[in-house]
């Protein structure tokens, strides 16, 4: 799990982190991790990737646009990147899109991701072309099919501002009952409204709260079988007019 805001009323520029077992990081802020502690890569295929139908809807697509709400470690970003590469078709072009209030450090990226050799190049890469201050919009193009853009400020904000349409969402804030703010009902209709029609997201949420946040937002909205041993994510698709 990542983040992408702060609590309220705290005047920090960057999120206070520290380290669990050797490398993985710990948000003190929030009190959680940043990902998921039994193995964050595959919890993204399985919740993130397969909750939106990826990479099967890859080979029907020119272009594809994806948008997460918590770039965090750029762990999502990464195992995506791998998957795309594997499957894509010459010509066609991916767009990850990634909203976060406080980006990391290119090392607290390299050591929280180092944990996976799977995606070793994909790190190497991300963290040798990440800015030594991120901020405002950082813009790197992995390869020459690949663009990866991460929104540095609020998630609302930058949503509101950003002229967009989204294929599929990874909602990956930190736990709705950590940082509420980040599945607010506001933010949840601001998702839906930038996702094209038959557009798709999925998180590893399943609170009440954030599940009605998003039927009311006019997602139809689909309970499955978390990772690891939880007991359920969500998943769903805007519907057609």
């Amino acid at each position: 799990m990542t983040h992408s805001n702060y609590p309220p009323g705290t005047g920090d520029t960057q999120a206070p982190l520290t380290w669990h077992d050797g490398d993985m990081p710990f948000s003190t802020a929030f009190g959680d991790h940043f990902y998921c502690q039994t193995d964050g890569r595959l919890e993204c295929g399985h919740v993130f990737l397969a909750g939106n139908g990826l990479p099967d809807r890859w080979r029907q697509a020119e272009t594809f646009t994806i948008g997460e709400l918590g770039f965090g470690t750029g762990l999502n970003a990464c195992e995506t990147w791998r998957q795309w590469k594997e499957h894509r078709r010459p010509g066609t072009r991916l767009d990850f899109v990634s909203f976060e209030l406080f980006p990391m450090q290119a090392e607290e990226i390299d050591r929280a991701l180092s944990r996976w050799p799977e995606i070793e190049a994909e790190r190497r890469s991300l963290v040798a072309r990440w800015p030594a201050a991120p901020n405002g919009i950082v813009d790197i193009d992995l390869d020459d099919q690949t663009r990866l853009r991460v929104v540095c400020g609020d998630a609302l904000e930058s949503l509101e501002a950003i002229d967009l349409t989204f294929d599929a969402w990874f909602l990956d804030g930190f736990a709705p009952s950590r940082n509420s703010a980040m599945w607010s009902a506001e933010l949840m209709q601001r998702v839906y409204d930038k996702t094209r029609e038959g557009g798709s997201f999925a998180t590893y949420a399943a609170a009440g709260f954030v599940r009605r946040n998003l039927i009311a937002s006019g997602f139809d909205v689909e309970r499955r079988p978390g990772f690891a041993g939880k007991r359920e994510m969500l998943c769903g698709v805007r519907r057609r007019a």
